[in-house]
């Protein structure tokens, strides 16, 4: 079975193996697949923008005749060179198609198939981890360390730092999709160009505002008992296409600093103190909900929050198709119990 993991799909990419032209690229980040396709075939072909040399196939329509798949990569190019194709898979099979190319030589011919969240059992999965002329890489939302060495590498070409304060938040806001955290960071880089280094300023005013993620209300109003703003601001951010690992991560922060704030209060400081010092500081508009979310939770029940909602991060990860159901489950669970006692 051939399914890459960690540096291996690294090394991939960097120097395909000739020896495994058939590649598929799935998962829930479609940035990232759509990055890695378009990589893998640049550097298959001389021209990408060339008809001739790279043909693009629907996959439902494939299913439909999948030996036109072996056709179209044994054909020849009208003018000789390399040449490739993309397959954009769809909700149908063409795994047999796959099956038949897999057994038939190839040369100068390299098959990238997109596709999405792929289960185990998926015939196209299967098809290509089989096959010893394939390979299946899975395409997963960005994790910490890979948002940093992404940070690092974009501000990198424009010659630019980053502050401590400015890359924690920074990739609070990033990930989910690899183009899109991608984008925002070259929109930064340009905003930044010639300050030498990017301030949390410079986060707050372009990506904050630009990445349009709606995750605050949606924490806010878990901890602070309002179940019905949570369900409609939860719909709005997936319909947003924001990532649930996002918004599950934003409320495992509020958690922490919940419980390091209600010890606080149980040694006497003011919760008034706590709202107007924390880092990042709050929006006004926060803090009201924020206050009933510090009166709402003893120390015990944050500490039991924290627990759930790390057990739903790690079920996220283990069953990816369902992560935006775990995640509204479990925000939906803090706040009904918000306001129960004890």
């Amino acid at each position: 079975m051939v399914a890459l993991r960690g540096k291996e799909i690294d090394a991939f990419l960097a120097r395909p193996d000739p020896g495994r032209p058939i590649i598929l690229l799935y998962g829930p980040d479609a940035g990232l697949v759509r990055e890695r396709a378009e990589a893998l075939l640049a550097s298959a072909v001389d021209d990408p923008n060339d008809p001739f040399s790279l043909v693009r196939l629907d996959g439902d329509e494939l299913s439909a005749e999948p030996s036109r798949l072996v056709d179209e990569a044994m054909t020849v190019p009208l003018f000789g060179g390399r040449r490739a194709i993309r397959i954009r898979a769809g909700s149908r099979s063409f795994a047999s198609g796959v099956d038949t190319l897999a057994e038939t030589p190839l040369k100068d011919c390299r098959i990238v198939i997109e596709a999405g969240e792929l289960r185990p059992e998926s015939p196209l999965r299967k098809a290509c981890e089989r096959a010893k002329t394939a390979v299946a890489i899975g395409c997963y939302p960005d994790g910490e360390r890979d948002l940093a060495k992404l940070i690092d590498d974009e501000l990198r070409l424009s010659n630019l730092r980053i502050a401590p304060d400015a890359r924690a938040t920074l990739i609070a806001l990033l990930g989910g999709d690899r183009q899109a955290s991608r984008n925002e960071l070259r929109k930064l880089a340009l905003y930044a160009h010639g300050g030498g280094e990017v301030t949390l300023d410079d986060v707050m005013a372009v990506v904050a505002d630009a990445s349009e993620l709606k995750i605050d209300p949606i924490v806010d109003g878990a901890f602070a008992g309002k179940p019905d703003l949570v369900e409609s601001e939860f719909a709005k951010a997936m319909v947003a296409g924001t990532y649930p690992g996002m918004i599950i991560s934003s409320a495992q922060r509020q958690a922490a600093w919940l419980h390091k704030s209600a010890l606080a209060v149980a040694e006497g400081t003011p919760a008034s103190t706590l709202l107007d010092s924390g880092f990042p500081r709050l929006h006004f508009s926060r803090k009201p909900m924020v206050e009933t979310a510090l009166r709402n939770f003893s120390v015990a029940r944050l500490a039991g929050i924290i627990e759930q909602l790390a057990t739903a991060a790690l079920e996220m990860r283990k069953q990816a198709p369902l992560a935006a159901v775990i995640a509204q489950r479990t925000l939906m669970s803090i706040a009904v119990n918000a306001k129960r006692r004890g």
